[in-house]
């Protein structure tokens, strides 16, 4: 009878533990519902970044191209 207690507890904790973790791992939206994956920034998704890149990329587009 203790041994199906202990199982019952082992169980019970390894369900919290694996919904704690998949809760970090992704959050619902409020207007759909659906769960969508938390990711961490790309350095290219920063908009100053990219702005800068594309005016360097016209500036330079009539210049010769790059040394190598």
């Amino acid at each position: 009878m203790l041994v199906l207690v202990a199982l019952i507890g082992v169980l019970l904790v390894g369900l919290l533990v694996w919904k704690a973790i998949t809760a970090q791992r992704t959050e619902t939206t409020r207007e759909s519902g659906t769960p969508t994956v938390r990711r961490s920034p790309a350095p290219d998704d920063d908009p100053d970044f990219l702005r800068k890149l594309d005016e360097r990329f016209k500036r330079d587009e009539g210049d010769s191209p790059p040394p190598r």
